[in-house]
């Protein structure tokens, strides 16, 4: 274990337990009756059938093409992903081939983990992808995604009909003002106990993701990113104070629970919140319950424009690969449009490219949810581009729960800052 992957060890979330999981996979890339070997392909989808079967699908594709290469996939539950990856590096057995959560690329590229990408081969150029989908540190690329996600809101218009609650569009959304007079008009109504659903009862990356873009539409960040050593003033300004007040009011009001139920997005659908802070993966799920009466609304203007987190899973190149000409020859076939559209067609995601967006029933020009496109394009804001990234997401975490179960916002934001920066200074600000 070198210097840099003890440190990436110590700083990242996930903890090396990963034995039992990498009992019996074979993480290097070893010969086979293909003229260049066997090349192995990791992905975190044993639990996803829709999105492992276009895995295979494409896997198979490149197979068949060529006789030089084998692709072979060893999927992992979600869960035990990271965990996995991380073990591995250590020992040097990563795979030629494997997926990444976005907001990772940065950690796992500066912690020798992954090799820069040149995609100027492939049908699809690099520059019609939406930015979010593409994994960059330091200005080079590390990985690619075929979709992304959007945060939205839901909610039925035949109940903002009923309150006298203005519908906002992407080009007029509601302000900080407007929004707060909305929840009060529905909370005065008496039909909702809570009238906003936000998924509080959620864990681990879902609250950076959820709430941070919200954290930055008041002015505030979870990071300085001028230089990335030092969360002070980002985290702990005036901005980011007026947002952790905001964000423990909607408590106090009644206009949010403290904890959400196990199902906060069958409690909208069941009638039990009027608007709901949700992501894309259920918009199809929700017009199939509502239909027209469905609303997909802009994400709240608190100042400093609209915004929604962005990246989710792309596929990159193990720095330790031992055959990178195959893995840059399979990833630059895997770039066509159709392979764009299969995943996002089997996943209910945002596709990547306007191309594939045009293909899929919905997503097209004037579609259902064409909104969800524009927002993916116009809002999103990729978390940190620092390897501390991890790190300020569990520390963000944790002090985003603290303020809504009441701790003192800017004690709370304070030590925040504190833990980062002591984090920062202790790795050398992740220089290389």
């Amino acid at each position: 274990m070198n210097a840099r992957t003890r440190r990436l060890a110590a700083v990242s979330l996930v903890a090396v337990t990963a034995t039992a999981v990498l009992a019996g996979c074979g993480g290097a890339d070893g010969g086979s009756d293909a003229e260049g070997g066997v090349l192995k392909l990791w992905t975190h989808n044993a639990g996803n059938a829709a999105e492992y079967d276009v895995v295979e699908k494409v896997v198979n594709d490149f197979n068949a093409s060529q006789t030089t290469y084998k692709v072979e996939i060893e999927a992992f539950p979600q869960g035990s992903y990271n965990d996995a990856v991380v073990a591995s590096s250590s020992s040097k057995k990563l795979p030629c081939i494997l997926d990444v959560d976005g907001p990772n690329v940065p950690n796992w590229a500066w912690g020798g983990y992954l090799a820069p990408l040149e995609l100027a081969g492939g049908e699809v150029p690099v520059e019609d992808q939406l930015p979010s989908t593409v994994g960059k540190y330091q200005d080079k690329v590390y990985a690619f995604g075929f979709y992304d996600v959007a945060l939205t809101m839901f909610a039925r218009k035949s109940v903002l009909d009923e309150h006298g609650i203005r519908v906002p569009t992407w080009d007029k959304p509601w302000t900080r003002a407007e929004f707060a007079s909305a929840l009060a008009d529905l909370k005065a109504g008496g039909k909702f106990e809570h009238p906003l659903e936000m998924g509080t009862g959620g864990s681990g990356e879902w609250w950076p993701y959820a709430y941070s873009p919200q954290l930055q539409s008041f002015g505030g960040d979870l990071v300085d990113r001028s230089s990335y050593k030092t969360a002070e003033g980002a985290l702990n300004g005036p901005e980011a104070l007026d947002w952790a007040k905001w964000f423990r009011s909607l408590v106090t009001d009644g206009h949010m629970a403290q904890k959400s139920g196990s199902s906060p997005n069958d409690d909208f659908l069941n009638g039990k919140s009027a608007i709901e802070w949700d992501g894309s993966w259920d918009a199809a799920k929700n017009v199939e319950k509502l239909g027209e009466d469905l609303l997909i609304l802009p994400p709240v203007d608190f100042g400093k424009g609209p915004k929604i987190g962005g990246a989710s899973w792309q596929w990159a190149m193990s720095a330790n690969c031992a055959k990178p000409e195959g893995a840059r020859a399979f990833l630059e076939f895997t770039r066509k449009t159709k392979y764009f559209t299969e995943f996002a067609k089997a996943t209910g995601t945002i596709p990547a490219t306007d191309a594939a967006a045009a293909q899929i029933p919905g997503y097209e020009p004037g579609g259902r949810y064409e909104s969800l496109v524009q927002s993916a394009r116009d809002f999103a804001v990729v978390r940190p581009v620092t390897p501390a990234y991890p790190y300020i997401a569990s520390v963000f975490e944790k002090t985003a729960k603290d303020v809504v179960a009441g701790a003192d916002p800017k004690s709370a934001l304070d030590e925040a800052v504190k833990q980062i920066d002591a984090n920062l200074k202790l790795n050398d600000f992740y220089a290389d």
